[in-house]
């Protein structure tokens, strides 16, 4: 029974995580930076504490309790996190919910059952898989095998990609997507899918703050809220840094008191839009929490992601006066990614 709610709290967090993007894009008149870190001070900075304090009275001794160097390590990994998740917002602006996120979340699915085995294989601790013993279990094979798949379902989608750019003029690019544009998109896409799947590790690092918690006798379920808290100051930093640059080049500070656009509503839709985006690991930390297995937990959720974000791409017609043939690729890229994701759970969970 605890699988199956596991299963139903990742399902969950992919449709929040599939969505959240669309209350930003019915913010009308503010530059994207202005409403991607109002959007984000919700998401990394109210919410995350707010979610805490409800469910772990507590969770700010507990950090206060917490070894310097786990701290540290946990806010490291934010920051990098924080870069893969800026140019999340960046690869679905120029490629669109569906070709941006198969790509981003593919390259993300991939490094994040990756990244803690190489940790592991420098440092080795008792109960983590290290690179090596990857090479050397079937259940590690499997995740290999996933991850080269995930590689090739990339490159199916990205072909699909350069088919959309050839076929439509630019006006109807900009129907569909408005600001296409598959080089920049790309290239923002690789770097978020590999720096996004620093969170996973962010909250493995984390874990001694989460079993603080659960030792306190307080509901296991929601033990990686407290962590969330540390991994997500880390992702605040890089985020608000780099929107305060593009408001002082864009000369868009104007936007948070431009009583000419509706304030009241982009403000609210931003944070809609944040309180949104942290509701996906909210119940992804309640799935990994019933599932145990934090790198099959990390793929269930990427996969779930990839089907809502891709189903929003259809019902916003984002491939819309494409060829036939160009629809058929990216059908097979995306099934080839979910496939590879598929075959990594399973590999991870025969670890």
């Amino acid at each position: 029974m605890g699988i199956i709610f596991g299963i139903i709290f990742h399902f969950i967090g992919g449709i929040a995580s599939g969505s959240f993007y669309m209350p930003f894009s019915k913010v009308k008149g503010w530059k994207w930076e202005s409403y991607w870190i109002t959007g984000g001070i919700f998401s990394w900075l109210i919410v995350p504490p707010l979610a805490a304090w409800l469910t772990l009275p507590g969770f700010s001794e507990i950090i206060a309790s917490t070894n310097i160097s786990v701290l540290l390590f946990t806010y490291a990994m934010g920051l990098l996190w924080g870069i893969g998740g800026l140019t999340y917002g960046l690869g679905v602006r120029y490629l669109g919910m569906s070709l941006g996120n198969s790509v981003v979340l593919g390259f993300c699915s991939a490094f994040g059952a990756l990244i803690p085995s190489l940790y592991y294989n420098i440092n080795p601790q008792e109960g983590k898989i290290s690179f090596n013993q990857l090479l050397a279990t079937t259940g590690g094979q499997l995740v290999l095998l996933g991850v080269l798949i995930c590689l090739v379902g990339i490159f199916i989608s990205g072909r699909a990609g350069m088919m959309k750019e050839k076929e439509l003029t630019e006006d109807k690019k900009k129907e569909t997507v408005k600001e296409f544009n598959l080089n920049k998109g790309l290239l923002v896409a690789i770097i978020s899918g590999i720096l996004s799947a620093c969170f996973n590790f962010g909250i493995e690092a984390g874990k001694p703050m989460a079993e603080t918690a659960v030792s306190m006798n307080l509901n296991p379920l929601f033990q990686n809220n407290v962590t969330y808290v540390v991994l997500l100051w880390g992702g605040l930093t890089t985020n608000l840094l780099w929107c305060l640059m593009l408001n002082a080049k864009n000369k868009s500070f104007g936007d948070y008191t431009n009583a000419n656009t509706p304030l009241f509503k982009n403000y609210l839709l931003s944070a809609l839009a944040g309180t949104t985006w942290f509701l996906q690991f909210f119940f992804y930390g309640m799935g990994e929490s019933k599932l145990g297995n934090g790198a099959s937990s990390w793929i269930l959720h990427m996969a779930f992601i990839i089907l809502v974000s891709n189903l929003w791409g259809i019902a916003l017609k984002e491939w819309k006066g494409t060829s036939n043939k160009t629809i058929r690729t990216i059908t097979i890229g995306i099934i080839t990614i979910i496939v590879s994701v598929i075959i990594v759970g399973v590999g991870n969970s025969l670890k």
